[in-house]
């Protein structure tokens, strides 16, 4: 391979040392440039996928298949979407775990330098939109407690106060991304098992009769809640390579599937089913309004809250905030640090609280049905280009050459991009698995056959 200097970009030339060898990062310093500092090793990347899939968005998921799908099938819709995300963060983040290069690298050998705005800006908005409705879900519980305890009430005020907490934790990096999910995860998982007790003790009676004997479907709304579980996590399936190039190597393909699969299952399987079971019983898909009539007991109640306010930072932090700051890092060249406190700013013009409404729950299903029609073909075409076009084997002079063959915008991409988009918005209730056939074949063939596409098969 050429020195470095010679042909990639400024960010890689100033990582790497004459040597060859790459500086450790102190915190707060990301870059786009090959990682060669890992630093989470197996039980640390476990444990920050934990943390990090702590979505109160699940709790919507969960109460929007209410009166569709019986308990079992509600079990078994998040344990299949659970384990289809495993495999594919899997397929999408060997790239990143083996060449050390975030997903806005990734996706230039199929979109182009110029044409991975288009991936990277359908990945940024749902993160900021998300970003900002799980604030809010955590400022309301904190200001909950604070009402409480103190008689202080001004959601507003714990909006603020919350969100500018989340950009001060967003500076310090993946080294602050780490410590936060790694230490977090034991209270996540108790908290999670006490709120599902106390929401079985508390409408157990009320549930039983409902949710255990009717009929239900096994049908396509079955398999669309699969997709509604999994959507949650389609942007995470997109830039997986943003935390895999963190990932130390060593681990294969079969024990990465594994650890990505199950560090999700538990978390997703217990919001989701606390969601569909206090929505059944309740009617709202409120979290905070919910625990606050489940329990009875103020110190535990206290416990709780705190819990939803904590899981929106290990959320937000690691799954919200890293992709749309890489974007604007690669889009604009700006430094890590002010594109995470732009990302945070951007959150507040969401209208997060017009998304916690008592009918939110089905306007957040139409909009993961939504996005995902869009991840889909991209995830389809990422896949299909790695795999198939380049078997395996990238180069990374091209990846950083901005006057390379990688340059512009590979038109196989876009049209391929089309392609799964229509598809996707036909079968709306499956968008995302509808996307991903049209979409990877689309890209096959142009790539193997059109002449505009040829010198990104080189």
């Amino acid at each position: 391979m050429s020195n470095p200097t010679s042909s990639h970009d400024a960010a890689r030339a100033a990582a790497t040392q004459p040597g060859g060898s790459v500086d450790h990062k102190a915190p707060g310093q990301e870059s786009l440039a090959p990682q060669q500092t890992r630093i989470m090793g197996r039980a640390s990347y476990f444990l920050a996928w934990f943390g990090g899939c702590v979505s109160i968005g699940t709790f919507a998921m969960g109460s929007s298949v209410v009166g569709t799908l019986n308990l079992v099938q509600a079990t078994l819709a998040i344990a299949i979407g659970c384990f289809v995300i495993g495999i594919a963060l899997a397929l999408n983040g060997a790239a990143g775990y083996k060449y050390g290069i975030p997903f806005m690298v990734q996706a230039r050998s199929a979109f182009g330098f110029t044409g991975t705005r288009l991936p990277g800006l359908v990945r940024a908005v749902p993160a900021v939109v998300w970003y900002g409705f799980q604030s809010w879900i955590g400022a309301g519980a904190l200001n909950m407690v604070s009402t409480t305890l103190f008689g202080f009430d001004n959601l507003v005020f714990y909006f603020i106060t919350f969100q500018l907490l989340q950009i001060a934790l967003s500076v310090m990096g993946f080294q602050g991304i780490k410590w936060l999910e790694n230490i977090g995860s034991a209270f996540i998982l108790a908290s999670l098992m006490y709120m599902f007790y106390a929401t079985v003790q508390r409408y157990g009676d009320e549930l039983s009769t409902s949710l255990l004997t009717m009929e239900g479907s096994w049908g396509m709304p079955f398999w669309g809640a699969t997709m509604l579980f999994l959507g949650i996590y389609s942007t995470m399936m997109l830039n997986v390579s943003d935390y895999a190039r963190e990932h130390r190597r060593g681990t294969g393909a079969g024990l990465l599937t594994t650890i990505y699969a199950m560090s999700i299952l538990p978390c997703t399987l217990f919001m989701g089913l606390i969601g569909y079971m206090v929505s059944e019983a309740t009617g709202t898909a409120d979290p905070i309004q919910v625990f606050t009539n489940a329990v009875d007991n103020t110190p535990l109640l206290m416990a709780t809250l705190l819990f939803i306010a904590f899981a929106q930072v290990t959320t937000n932090v690691l799954n919200n905030v890293v992709p749309p700051t890489y974007v604007l890092m690669d889009v604009f060249k700006i430094k890590f640090k002010i594109a995470t406190v732009i990302v945070g700013l951007l959150a507040f013009a969401t209208f997060p609280w017009k998304l916690v409404q008592p009918d939110s729950a089905d306007g957040l299903q139409l909009f993961v049905q939504t996005y995902s029609a869009f991840l889909g073909p991209i995830f389809a075409i990422l896949v299909v280009d790695y795999f198939l076009i380049r078997r395996r084997t990238l180069d990374l002079d091209k990846l950083y050459n901005e006057t390379g063959p990688y340059r512009g915008v590979n038109p196989a991409a876009l049209i391929a991009t089309a392609t799964g988009i229509i598809a996707a918005l036909s079968f709306s209730s499956i968008s995302w698995y509808a996307s991903l056939i049209p979409a990877g074949i689309t890209y096959y063939l142009l790539m193997k056959n059109w002449a505009p596409c040829q010198r990104f098969c080189q």
